[in-house]
């Protein structure tokens, strides 16, 4: 049976030959993956595209663990791992260090920032982790910077608000990062969207599709609100984009500040657990990070891999129906909960 490959998979298999690194390669091989024809003819073809795919992520795995110093790799802390994205001096920087205790450095000359700086941002009871990256540019984006936009968990996409360029700002970013199979292709939310595509930016959960890709959520932040011009630039962006989800935010304006605090705290899909041992008051120190939809074998899992085996039985204070109240091991746990684990 022939193959009858399409236009879409050949650019992509050109793609694949013109890769240089193993991160382009294995990008290439998924799309290819994503638009051959499924029909028995390619069957064969699928097989040997998977075991290439598979190969080079294990190689890709081997090389992260033996390599040495890689500046774009940011090790992941605390309650998730939040990246901002933006254009040079759109304030990035500035935001990073009003929300952290990071001292980095800020100039009003372009792309001060060489390789990513991360610093944590408290919020109520955790800590959120925040990596300040190198400017996008007309090009695209610094060698380097996709594997570090692909390794978090949410995306920060930052426009300045005092720019009469911030409604471009937004739309080159929102179409590069889905040329880079980032973020999901989508509607830019113009007036033209239709009713169905209203959602186009509110956050979604992180999701991999049949291919292995990973596509993020994130969130849009414009900054410099304190400039004059920056209300009435808001007010025609939100014109032409009246569906989209803007969080405004200023460094000199503690409020706006706190507002993105929590948009980000949601954004992330996270849960806040606390845990007590039988008998003693709820440790409301230090709670345990589960991913929302998370259950008691998720909790327990995360203390230590050993519990679920060990585990009798659970009881659960705050989304159960009566407080102390005895649960299965697949119960559906909800923000700060808290939790008594009985092994």
């Amino acid at each position: 049976m022939p193959a009858n490959l399409t236009p879409q998979y050949h650019a992509a298999e050109d793609a694949f030959r013109r890769a240089v690194t193993v991160e382009e390669k294995i990008e290439a091989l998924q799309e290819m993956l994503a638009v051959i024809p499924k029909h028995k003819g390619t069957d064969r073809l699928q097989g040997d595209i998977k075991k290439r795919l598979a190969k080079l992520k294990e190689e890709g795995q081997r090389k992260s663990k033996s390599g040495g110093y890689n500046p774009f790799h940011v090790e992941k802390q605390g309650a998730g791992q939040v990246v901002l994205v933006g254009y040079p001096n759109t304030g990035k920087s500035s935001l990073v260090a009003a929300l952290t205790r990071a001292k980095l450095k800020i100039a009003d000359y372009p792309f001060t920032t060489a390789i990513p700086a991360a610093g944590m941002m408290p919020y109520e009871d955790i800590l959120i982790q925040l990596v300040d990256t190198p400017p996008l540019t007309a090009e695209g984006m610094p060698a380097g910077l996709l594997n570090t936009l692909r390794g978090g968990d949410l995306l920060l996409l930052i426009i300045d608000a005092a720019s009469p360029d911030c409604l471009e700002q937004l739309e080159e970013m929102l179409s590069l990062l889905r040329e880079k199979k980032v973020i999901r292709e989508q509607n830019t939310g113009l007036k033209e969207m239709g009713a169905s595509e209203k959602q186009e930016m509110k956050t979604e959960p992180e999701v991999e599709d049949e291919y292995g890709r990973r596509f993020l959520p994130y969130l849009v932040a414009a900054t410099k609100m304190d400039h004059a011009e920056s209300l009435e630039n808001m007010k025609i962006l939100r014109e032409l984009m009246p569906n989209l989800t803007l969080n405004t935010v200023s460094t000199e304006e503690r409020e706006l500040l706190d507002s993105l605090r929590e948009a980000t705290f949601h954004a992330l899909q996270i849960i806040r657990i606390f845990t007590k041992a039988p008998g003693k008051p709820a440790d409301m120190e230090t709670p345990f990070v589960l991913k929302k939809g998370g259950t008691i074998l998720d909790l327990a899992f995360s203390i230590h891999r050993d519990f679920p085996n060990r585990l009798k039985n659970a009881r659960v204070w705050g989304s159960s129906r009566f407080d102390g109240q005895t649960v299965s091991r697949d119960y559906v746990l909800e923000d700060r909960d808290i939790v008594e684990l009985n092994v």
